[in-house]
């Protein structure tokens, strides 16, 4: 009997390394594969909230070189919104920079529960065949209930009007707080106003039914059984767009546009 129950052990502990061996080989191939498909999907989500695109349906080769033409990617200092032409678009990463002290900075307390930020960011400026700035979209994250959450915002040319929002990467409750990624949620964003008329930080997602854009423009529904990933997306917004976030960014587009 002893026998037996030591032969089934070892035999036990030989499938459980097998296993882990086959595993661990099979996340070390795939990586760059599920890293490429992860950009893809990033990507897809810039275009998303945007506007070229809708939820879950990829632009066809023709309408990626039109909206590519329109889609320009830039690097740009957080604490002062001006340019970096020093940092390379196409290697720079932006949440590997947010974790490198040399690269980054820590921020006070906030609602976000966002602990460090990095000194550059990459965001995309749309703009007309006359080079006219038609609206940008800004990378935004933030803590909901589960998880950090990854996305974007896009605001239209007057730098207010919310022309869309998507997250590419969470793991919120699926069927609460995963519901940011639902495409009728999705919908409700296009047309609020992220700023207030005297220049603050006004969006929120509200607990319960906030009503049509015309009614309540700088408020947006409540995700249903999901009150703190709600109030996550709310902090982040309001994090994102204020003085540390984008705030000089945008300010310095602004006086750009006068």
């Amino acid at each position: 009997m002893q026998r037996n129950a030591t032969y089934v052990l070892g035999f036990a502990a030989i499938v459980c390394v097998v296993c882990a061996v086959v595993v661990s080989s099979a996340a070390v191939v795939l990586k760059d594969r599920q890293d490429a498909n992860l950009a893809a999907y990033r990507e897809q989500n810039v275009l998303e909230a945007a506007g070229f695109s809708e939820p879950g349906q990829p632009l066809s080769g023709d309408e990626l070189t039109a909206a590519a033409a329109r889609l320009t990617p830039v690097v740009i200092d957080l604490d002062t919104g001006d340019l970096n032409a020093t940092v390379d678009v196409a290697t720079f990463d932006q949440r590997r920079a947010s974790t490198d002290p040399a690269t980054s900075r820590s921020v006070d307390a906030n609602q976000a529960r966002i602990v460090r930020i990095p000194n550059q960011a990459l965001v995309y400026e749309l703009r007309d065949d006359a080079g006219n700035l038609d609206g940008v979209v800004l990378p935004i994250e933030g803590k909901g209930l589960w998880s950090t959450l990854y996305g974007f915002v896009a605001l239209e040319a007057d730098l207010t009007t919310i022309r869309g929002l998507t997250y590419f990467e969470q793991k919120e409750t699926a069927g609460l707080g995963g519901e940011v990624d639902n495409p009728r949620w999705k919908a409700l964003w296009p047309g609020r106003r992220a700023f207030d008329e005297t220049g603050a930080t006004a969006i929120e997602v509200l607990k319960g039914a906030a009503g049509t854009v015309e009614e309540a423009p700088y408020e947006v529904d409540g995700l249903s059984g999901a009150t703190i990933t709600s109030r996550g997306v709310t902090y982040m917004l309001q994090f994102w767009l204020g003085d540390e976030g984008f705030g000089p960014y945008l300010d310095r587009l602004r006086e750009e546009t006068i």
